[in-house]
């Protein structure tokens, strides 16, 4: 549809040159102008028709009258629409501002929530370690108790018995006893798992409260579920016996000196290394008969013996 052309229409294109025969006629085409809202509806701008790409306005030789239809086009769309949206904030490149969404979450304190949380599992996982070690270690302790040296006296021999007269460290005159003899022990470790250190405190022979022989087993290690016969020697030498001198006297001329045998043997079993041991204590009580011309190995009764 054509419109009536206005003043600045027939102005622009007067100064023309005449159309060449091979140009084809020019259209025209109404945009809305920058200033429609003020009675000005439209305005018609004169496009021409282009032959060829390089006439085209994307090639860089198109004329100055087109770029400039093309801004006004252009800047009166944005502007319009910039004056339906509000004016914007630029910034000093040129860029509208736009809101920027704050957080407020402190990472710092969610870093530290964190690895407060990793010390407290690596806390956890060593104490839950302790626990188990712990129990496994008391499980082991318990399974260990049973296993209790067991302890046999099988016989003594008198190498030699000597009475005499003399007096005692504070100068008292009494009967003094000299006494030599050994005692054959034998030792059981029945434990399945661990082996087992021996030792005893002092093995001593007594006539009515009185040591008159003693001796002590050495301390050694005996291997998991081994035997092992100990020999100790008992030995007194000038042994003041005061008041039991002449009845001991009288008894050993008829070959029967009643004595009494009594010692404890410790054993210990490191069972997890020095972390779990198991100890045990047995005390033995033996009754027996002594005849001083008899230097034979004199057996003794499983029944005249205590083991506690």
């Amino acid at each position: 549809m054509m419109h009536a052309k206005s003043d600045s229409d027939v102005t622009s294109l007067a100064p023309s040159s005449p159309r060449s025969p091979k140009q084809r006629p020019l259209y025209y085409v109404q945009s809305p102008s920058r200033d429609s809202h003020d009675g000005d509806k439209s305005s018609t701008q004169a496009t021409p028709a282009f032959n060829s790409p390089m006439e085209s306005p994307s090639h860089p030789s198109y004329t100055r009258h087109s770029r400039s239809s093309s801004a006004s086009r252009f800047s009166g769309t944005f502007r319009s629409a910039l004056g339906r949206k509000g004016s914007r904030k630029r910034n000093d490149k040129g860029w509208p501002e736009c809101n920027v969404i704050e957080e407020e979450a402190d990472y710092e304190d969610l870093y530290d929530d964190k690895g407060l949380t990793r010390r407290c599992q690596i806390l956890m996982a060593l104490l839950a370690f302790v626990l188990i070690f712990f129990v496994f270690c008391l499980i082991i302790w318990g399974a260990s108790r049973p296993f209790k040296a067991e302890i046999r006296v099988k016989s003594m021999t008198v190498h030699n018995v000597y009475f005499g007269e003399g007096s005692d460290t504070t100068g008292v005159p009494t009967k003094l006893l000299t006494t030599n003899c050994s005692l054959r022990i034998t030792v059981h470790n029945p434990a399945t798992f661990f082996g087992i250190h021996v030792s005893s405190s002092p093995i001593n022979l007594m006539y009515s409260q009185i040591a008159v022989a003693s001796g002590q087993l050495k301390k050694y290690y005996q291997p998991r579920q081994s035997n092992r016969v100990e020999l100790v020697n008992l030995q007194g030498n000038k042994v003041p016996l005061y008041g039991a001198g002449a009845s001991l006297e009288a008894l050993d001329k008829n070959g029967n000196i009643p004595m009494m045998l009594v010692f404890e043997v410790h054993s210990r079993g490191n069972v997890v290394g020095k972390l779990v041991r198991s100890k045990h204590r047995k005390r033995v009580s033996c009754s027996l008969d002594i005849d001083s011309r008899n230097t034979k190995p004199m057996k003794i009764k499983a029944d005249s013996c205590t083991y506690d």
